[in-house]
């Protein structure tokens, strides 16, 4: 046996050193033939019958290459099982699929308001100058600086040196306000006085007489017509909305001692002269028709339309509010969201948002170029414009800025209470449409309604709320 150790199919198995166990143990290995029995001499080291001795016929070839695929199947295993543990694979079979999961990122599906918007042009300012209606005669002796600001009970120019004052109201001053004779009363006492200087009986002519000679007739007790002369007349007091109107301004200016209502009283007559004195003005107790101009609120100064020592005119001076808001030239075939309270968004020059509203709509289109060919439809010229007038929540969010140009953002559409995903977790289907994939690497139809703000509205058998659904990189 110590001859086998020389063999050299034992010095290769030798080698290897990691085959053990029955699978790699062979009859040849411990000299036994096909009949069992035990080989003895030489027949055990291989050798032929060359060295003179009983020859016995080596083993067959088949059995050595039996021998080397058993060995290499085992390294294989060995091999395999060795890969296995360093790549961490194997473990219980109740884990997820062997192919890592796709990269990206998971969001879930929420609930929520989706808002198409729309963003359009539009410009700061003042709005548009509106000339005051002056009613003073006269020549212009001041004026104020463009962009002033008037309140009620202020200046708004000096006509022959008189102060025209704001107060606030809608109905324009049409007449002197105060205290009036009553001209029906005047021609009673007249007539009435015209009886009594020519006698009851008498005649054409003795009438004629008594005027020429200033002397009365029929009773004696008369006199002249000549010298009649007529009783002063009742002083009447002035009613109507126009008086209410400025004696609610009056009382606002701290003027008491009268009733608020629409008769002009000899109270208010006082309180007129009053108010007269600390404007410098004769203090007759009426109120001229040029000495108030009305207007909704305060006003701010716009350019004047004269120069100092010019007469005055009805537009001598314009005005503005003091408020700043946008004008909007909206197409006016997509003009359905500018409706009167409607709630929009107004981005400054700096970047900054302002809330706003949508106060007024104009009522007529007009072309952006002009009405096209002579004898054409108007608007033929460019696409026709309404004009949206916004109004600004914050006039402080302004600061300085006074004019210029701005957006105006708009919700157009609208949904509440959908289920939404980003867009980008949108993934196109092969069989078409949109689908989104799962955490679990599952692929999903879903239907798309609104897209807005980055998302988009996904509705689905399989869908629901909170469940994660992946953006890939």
């Amino acid at each position: 046996m110590a001859e086998a150790a020389t063999d050299p199919d034992w010095t290769e198995r030798d080698g290897i050193g990691a085959v053990t166990g029955p699978a790699a143990i062979d009859r040849d290995e411990i000299g036994q033939d096909e009949t069992g029995h035990t080989a003895t001499g030489h027949a055990a080291t291989g050798r032929d019958a060359t060295d003179g001795t009983d020859s016995v016929s080596a083993p067959p070839r088949p059995r050595r290459g039996r021998r080397a695929a058993l060995v290499a199947s085992a390294v294989a295993v060995v091999a395999v099982a060795a890969v296995a543990g360093s790549l961490g694979l194997g473990g219980d079979k109740d884990e997820g699929p062997s192919t890592p999961p796709r990269s990206g990122s998971l969001v879930p599906v929420t609930r929520t308001t989706l808002a198409e918007r729309t963003v359009v042009d539009g410009q700061l300012g003042y709005g548009t100058e509106i000339p005051l209606p002056v009613k003073a005669t006269g020549t212009v002796t001041w004026l104020p600086a463009e962009g002033t600001t008037v309140k009620r009970g202020g200046t708004l120019l000096r006509v022959d040196d008189r102060p025209v004052v704001l107060m606030y109201g809608k109905l324009p001053m049409y007449r002197d306000i105060g205290l009036v004779a009553d001209q029906a009363d005047q021609t009673r006492s007249t007539g009435e006085a015209q009886k009594q200087g020519t006698g009851a009986g008498a005649s054409p002519d003795s009438a004629g007489i008594a005027e020429s000679q200033g002397t009365g007739t029929g009773t004696g007790e008369g006199t002249g017509a000549g010298e009649t002369t007529d009783p002063p007349a009742m002083p009447r007091e002035l009613t109507g909305m126009d008086v209410l109107q400025f004696e609610t301004n009056l009382a606002a200016l701290g003027y008491t001692g009268f009733t608020v209502d629409e008769r002009f009283t000899a109270l208010t007559a006082s309180a007129v002269r009053r108010w007269q004195k600390s404007l410098g003005l004769p203090q007759t107790g009426t109120v001229d028709v040029g000495d108030v101009i009305y207007s909704s609120g305060k006003v701010r100064i716009g350019h004047a339309g004269v120069r100092l020592g010019a007469e005055a005119s009805a537009d001598a001076l314009t005005y503005t509010g003091t408020s700043r808001n946008v004008v909007v030239n909206a197409s006016a075939a997509d003009a359905a969201w500018a409706v009167r309270g409607a709630q929009v968004r107004v981005e400054l020059p700096d970047g900054t948002f302002v809330k706003g509203a949508v106060a007024s709509v104009g009522k007529q289109a007009t072309s952006s170029e002009g009405g096209g060919d002579e004898g054409g439809s108007p608007g033929r010229g460019g696409d026709a414009t309404i004009s949206v007038f916004v109004t600004l929540q914050d006039q402080r969010a302004l600061g300085r800025l006074e004019s210029g140009p701005v957006s105006v953002e708009y919700v157009g559409r609208k949904v509440e209470d959908v289920l939404s995903v980003p867009v980008s977790a949108l993934v196109a289907l092969a069989e078409g449409g949109y689908g989104v994939e799962t955490r679990d690497g599952r692929f999903l139809a879903v239907k798309t309604g609104l897209f807005a703000d980055g998302r988009v509205e996904v509705s689905g058998a399989a869908i629901r709320e909170g469940m994660k659904v992946r953006i890939p990189e």
